[in-house]
Protein backbone atom coordinates (compact mmCIF):
# COMPACT_ATOMS: atom_id res chain seq x y z
CA UNK A 1 0.00 0.00 0.00
CA UNK A 2 1.05 3.56 -0.38
CA UNK A 3 1.31 6.49 2.08
CA UNK A 4 2.05 10.18 1.38
CA UNK A 5 2.90 13.02 3.65
CA UNK A 6 2.82 16.26 2.31
CA UNK A 7 4.15 18.87 4.44
CA UNK A 8 2.89 22.88 4.29
CA UNK A 9 5.80 24.55 5.64
CA UNK A 10 8.39 26.59 4.16
CA UNK A 11 11.08 25.34 6.51
CA UNK A 12 12.93 22.41 5.83
CA UNK A 13 13.91 20.26 8.80
CA UNK A 14 11.66 22.07 11.11
CA UNK A 15 8.69 20.57 13.32
CA UNK A 16 5.89 19.18 10.74
CA UNK A 17 8.44 17.64 8.99
CA UNK A 18 9.76 15.86 12.37
CA UNK A 19 6.49 14.83 13.29
CA UNK A 20 5.59 13.72 9.38
CA UNK A 21 8.59 11.68 8.93
CA UNK A 22 7.92 10.23 12.51
CA UNK A 23 4.25 9.12 11.26
CA UNK A 24 6.00 7.58 8.13
CA UNK A 25 8.42 5.50 10.36
CA UNK A 26 5.78 1.97 11.29
CA UNK A 27 4.62 2.85 8.06
CA UNK A 28 8.07 1.98 6.14
CA UNK A 29 7.95 -0.84 9.07
CA UNK A 30 4.66 -2.34 8.04
CA UNK A 31 6.19 -2.72 4.34
CA UNK A 32 4.24 0.68 2.54
CA UNK A 33 5.39 2.40 -0.42
CA UNK A 34 6.21 5.98 1.80
CA UNK A 35 6.75 9.17 -0.31
CA UNK A 36 7.29 12.81 1.02
CA UNK A 37 7.02 16.06 -0.52
CA UNK A 38 6.92 19.29 0.80
CA UNK A 39 4.16 22.35 -0.98
CA UNK A 40 5.19 24.96 1.81
CA UNK A 41 6.96 27.48 0.47
CA UNK A 42 6.21 26.82 -3.31
CA UNK A 43 4.32 28.71 -5.59
CA UNK A 44 0.86 27.62 -5.69
CA UNK A 45 -2.55 29.03 -6.39
CA UNK A 46 -5.56 28.42 -4.94
CA UNK A 47 -7.97 27.48 -6.39
CA UNK A 48 -9.81 29.75 -9.30
CA UNK A 49 -13.61 28.20 -9.03
CA UNK A 50 -12.85 28.21 -13.20
CA UNK A 51 -14.76 24.61 -12.54
CA UNK A 52 -12.68 22.99 -15.83
CA UNK A 53 -11.87 19.92 -13.76
CA UNK A 54 -16.03 19.34 -14.11
CA UNK A 55 -15.52 19.75 -17.80
CA UNK A 56 -12.25 17.64 -18.45
CA UNK A 57 -12.48 15.12 -15.84
CA UNK A 58 -9.07 14.25 -16.12
CA UNK A 59 -8.09 14.01 -12.29
CA UNK A 60 -5.85 17.35 -13.27
CA UNK A 61 -6.51 20.71 -12.14
CA UNK A 62 -6.57 23.26 -15.05
CA UNK A 63 -4.12 25.78 -13.67
CA UNK A 64 -0.69 24.43 -15.19
CA UNK A 65 1.84 27.04 -14.09
CA UNK A 66 2.61 25.38 -11.04
CA UNK A 67 3.58 22.04 -9.53
CA UNK A 68 -0.14 21.24 -8.58
CA UNK A 69 -0.88 18.39 -10.70
CA UNK A 70 2.27 16.63 -9.43
CA UNK A 71 0.97 16.61 -5.96
CA UNK A 72 -2.41 15.46 -7.10
CA UNK A 73 -0.86 12.88 -9.54
CA UNK A 74 0.69 11.04 -6.02
CA UNK A 75 -2.33 11.63 -4.00
CA UNK A 76 -4.73 10.42 -6.45
CA UNK A 77 -2.29 7.27 -6.01
CA UNK A 78 -2.38 7.15 -2.31
CA UNK A 79 -4.31 5.05 -0.04
CA UNK A 80 -3.46 7.40 2.67
CA UNK A 81 -2.52 10.78 2.91
CA UNK A 82 -0.88 12.40 5.52
CA UNK A 83 -1.22 16.43 5.38
CA UNK A 84 0.61 18.52 8.07
CA UNK A 85 0.72 22.15 8.50
CA UNK A 86 2.46 24.50 10.99
CA UNK A 87 0.07 26.70 12.47
CA UNK A 88 -0.17 30.75 10.76
CA UNK A 89 -2.78 32.33 12.98
CA UNK A 90 -4.90 30.23 13.82
CA UNK A 91 -4.91 27.79 10.40
CA UNK A 92 -3.15 26.31 7.75
CA UNK A 93 -0.45 28.01 5.57
CA UNK A 94 -1.69 29.25 2.50
CA UNK A 95 -0.06 26.39 0.94
CA UNK A 96 -1.87 23.77 2.50
CA UNK A 97 -5.19 25.82 1.93
CA UNK A 98 -4.24 25.40 -1.54
CA UNK A 99 -3.67 22.16 -1.65
CA UNK A 100 -6.90 21.14 -0.11
CA UNK A 101 -9.13 23.87 -2.14
CA UNK A 102 -8.00 22.16 -5.23
CA UNK A 103 -7.37 18.63 -4.88
CA UNK A 104 -10.53 18.33 -3.02
CA UNK A 105 -12.46 20.47 -5.57
CA UNK A 106 -11.03 18.05 -8.59
CA UNK A 107 -11.75 14.67 -6.27
CA UNK A 108 -15.43 16.11 -6.19
CA UNK A 109 -15.32 16.76 -10.33
CA UNK A 110 -13.98 13.05 -10.69
CA UNK A 111 -17.22 10.97 -8.84
CA UNK A 112 -15.11 11.71 -5.40
CA UNK A 113 -11.64 10.74 -6.50
CA UNK A 114 -10.89 10.40 -2.55
CA UNK A 115 -13.43 8.62 -1.29
CA UNK A 116 -12.24 5.59 0.84
CA UNK A 117 -8.76 6.76 1.32
CA UNK A 118 -7.28 6.89 4.82
CA UNK A 119 -6.99 10.83 5.58
CA UNK A 120 -4.90 12.03 8.73
CA UNK A 121 -3.89 15.77 9.39
CA UNK A 122 -0.78 16.45 11.34
CA UNK A 123 -0.27 19.89 13.09
CA UNK A 124 2.54 21.94 14.68
CA UNK A 125 2.43 24.48 16.47
CA UNK A 126 3.93 27.17 19.09
CA UNK A 127 1.73 27.38 21.79
CA UNK A 128 -2.12 27.74 20.40
CA UNK A 129 -4.64 27.63 17.64
CA UNK A 130 -3.80 23.80 16.42
CA UNK A 131 -7.05 22.38 16.98
CA UNK A 132 -8.50 25.06 14.26
CA UNK A 133 -5.51 24.21 11.54
CA UNK A 134 -6.31 20.08 12.68
CA UNK A 135 -10.17 20.74 11.59
CA UNK A 136 -9.06 22.88 8.26
CA UNK A 137 -7.77 19.89 6.97
CA UNK A 138 -10.09 17.52 8.14
CA UNK A 139 -12.90 19.52 6.97
CA UNK A 140 -11.71 18.30 3.23
CA UNK A 141 -11.22 14.54 4.35
CA UNK A 142 -14.73 14.60 5.49
CA UNK A 143 -16.46 16.43 2.81
CA UNK A 144 -14.58 14.14 0.47
CA UNK A 145 -15.80 10.66 2.00
CA UNK A 146 -12.52 9.91 3.39
CA UNK A 147 -11.81 7.62 5.85
CA UNK A 148 -9.65 9.73 9.37
CA UNK A 149 -8.68 7.57 11.56
CA UNK A 150 -7.70 8.99 15.67
CA UNK A 151 -4.90 8.07 17.84
CA UNK A 152 -3.68 8.85 21.43
CA UNK A 153 -4.87 12.71 21.83
CA UNK A 154 -4.85 15.11 18.83
CA UNK A 155 -2.42 15.46 16.05
CA UNK A 156 -0.41 18.16 17.38
CA UNK A 157 2.99 18.70 18.55
CA UNK A 158 4.86 22.02 20.02
CA UNK A 159 7.66 23.72 19.31
CA UNK A 160 9.03 27.08 17.55
CA UNK A 161 13.18 26.22 17.07
CA UNK A 162 13.61 24.01 14.40
CA UNK A 163 13.47 20.03 15.94
CA UNK A 164 11.90 21.75 18.74
CA UNK A 165 8.95 19.20 18.62
CA UNK A 166 10.77 16.32 19.24
CA UNK A 167 11.16 16.70 22.89
CA UNK A 168 7.41 16.79 23.09
CA UNK A 169 7.48 12.80 23.90
CA UNK A 170 3.44 12.80 24.45
CA UNK A 171 3.49 14.12 20.90
CA UNK A 172 6.02 12.14 19.25
CA UNK A 173 4.43 9.21 21.21
CA UNK A 174 0.89 9.64 19.18
CA UNK A 175 2.65 9.88 15.67
CA UNK A 176 4.26 6.58 16.08
CA UNK A 177 0.99 5.38 17.55
CA UNK A 178 -1.35 7.26 14.48
CA UNK A 179 1.49 5.51 11.87
CA UNK A 180 0.70 2.26 13.41
CA UNK A 181 -2.91 2.79 13.17
CA UNK A 182 -2.92 3.97 9.60
CA UNK A 183 -0.84 0.78 8.51
CA UNK A 184 -3.34 -1.53 10.47
CA UNK A 185 -6.88 0.46 9.07
CA UNK A 186 -4.92 0.16 5.51
CA UNK A 187 -4.68 -3.27 5.64
CA UNK A 188 -8.65 -3.73 7.25
CA UNK A 189 -9.22 -1.86 4.20
CA UNK A 190 -7.87 -3.60 1.70
CA UNK A 191 -8.93 -7.43 3.03
CA UNK A 192 -12.63 -5.93 2.97
CA UNK A 193 -14.55 -7.38 -0.31
CA UNK A 194 -17.28 -4.67 0.10
CA UNK A 195 -17.26 -1.55 -1.92
CA UNK A 196 -17.31 1.84 -1.05
CA UNK A 197 -20.30 3.67 -1.65
CA UNK A 198 -20.45 5.81 -4.39
CA UNK A 199 -21.75 9.54 -4.00
CA UNK A 200 -25.46 10.01 -5.11
CA UNK A 201 -25.44 11.49 -9.20
CA UNK A 202 -25.41 15.19 -8.70
CA UNK A 203 -23.66 15.08 -5.17
CA UNK A 204 -20.05 14.10 -6.51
Amino acid sequence: MKAIAINGSPRSGGNTEAMLRKVLQPLEAADWDTGYLKVGGQPVRGCMACFKCFEQKDMRCAVQTDRMNEYLQKIYEADAIILGSPTYFADVSAEMKALLDRCGMVSLANGGALKGKIGVAVVANRRGGATHVFDTINHMFLMSSMIVPGSIYWNMGMGLGKGEVLQDEEAMRNMHHLGQTIAWLGKAIASTTEQFPTPPAGEA
